[in-house]
């Protein structure tokens, strides 16, 4: 049962990781700013830093099945 909630979550966080990291690129190549209000390098740094954390935790998760 532990394998069917790590899967789960493994790739809840894999997709949202992966999602925020193409995310950040396109509004970076783009030249629009990732979060409205924020210094639009440290909104891209962290949204970068979030995204690579995501998918880290995602493939933690899926080595734990």
């Amino acid at each position: 049962m532990e394998s069917v909630t790590a899967g789960f979550a493994g790739a809840t966080f894999v997709l949202f990781g992966a999602a925020l990291l193409v995310w950040t690129g396109a509004r970076t190549a783009r030249r629009a700013p990732v979060a409205v209000g924020v210094s639009p390098v440290a909104s891209t740094a962290l949204a970068t830093l979030f995204g690579v954390l995501f998918l880290v935790l995602g493939v933690w998760c899926f080595t734990r099945i």
